[in-house]
């Protein structure tokens, strides 16, 4: 290959594992690797400013075409620690909810179980004032202790639907050489294999989250047959809100 190919990845602790392979592979001579937060990994993808991006899921509701790549993904089966809906009310007493403007996918996600799960008619609010708000990421970091509720949605999820729930794929918007490809698989595998490595770097940042729990066992890197059939049933109850 001639030309490097362009490549979004999501700048969270969760796709620390993926940036690790993507940077300690072979992979790394192919591809221009950019971090960013998940609403520019979408936009990027989208506007043809890259070529190959791990973008949350909800933006392939917006994409005409697409090819999902690699055999990995961004998900969770069960409590993903790191997605939540914060409040000082109970979700029944809630009437007004806070977006969080990183990520297009939780905020669907949120709005399917407010529909589906707790059946409740709430207001949606971009910014300002609400009852609760949306938050994702690193930000979430032990943030769960200074709100009387916290409402995992990845756990919400699986008790509506007993299915992982996606956060972010690989998806790109070219036809890859299949060489690279495998390249590109094999990098993430790498990463994956040396997340005790990357835990112990990663621990003199001192985060407010068990890492090694949090990347070993909240985020499932697998993207399985479980995973799609949760990902095409998000989908589907995303695009019919």
């Amino acid at each position: 290959m001639s030309d490097k190919i362009n490549v979004s990845a999501v700048s969270y602790t969760n796709t620390k594992p993926f940036v690790y392979g993507l940077t300690h592979s072979p992979v790394a001579a192919h591809i221009n690797l950019s971090l960013d937060i998940p609403a520019t990994c979408a936009d990027k993808l989208l506007n043809n400013e890259v070529d190959l991006g791990l973008v949350p899921v909800a933006t392939l509701l917006r994409m005409p075409h697409y090819e999902l790549v690699s055999d990995y993904c961004i998900g969770a089966v069960g409590a993903v620690n790191s997605v939540f809906i914060f409040s000082t009310k109970p979700i029944e007493e809630i009437q007004s909810i806070c977006f969080d403007a990183q990520s297009r996918t939780s905020n669907l996600l949120a709005q399917v179980l407010m529909k589906h799960l707790w059946k409740k008619e709430v207001q949606w609010l971009s910014e300002g004032q609400a009852d609760a708000f949306v938050e994702i990421g690193d930000r979430t970091f032990g943030k769960k202790a200074h709100y009387v509720y916290s409402y995992d949605l990845s756990e919400c999820w699986f008790s509506l639907t007993q299915l992982p729930f996606v956060f972010a794929v690989w998806a790109s918007v070219v036809k890859l050489p299949q060489h690279f490809l495998s390249l590109f698989n094999d990098a993430l595998d790498l990463g994956l294999n040396n997340r005790n490595a990357l835990i112990e770097s990663l621990a003199k940042e001192n985060l407010a989250i068990d890492l090694r729990h949090y990347l070993t066992q909240s985020i499932d890197y697998q993207f399985d047959s479980q995973k799609r059939l949760g990902l095409s049933t998000f989908l589907e109850l995303a695009s019919a809100l």
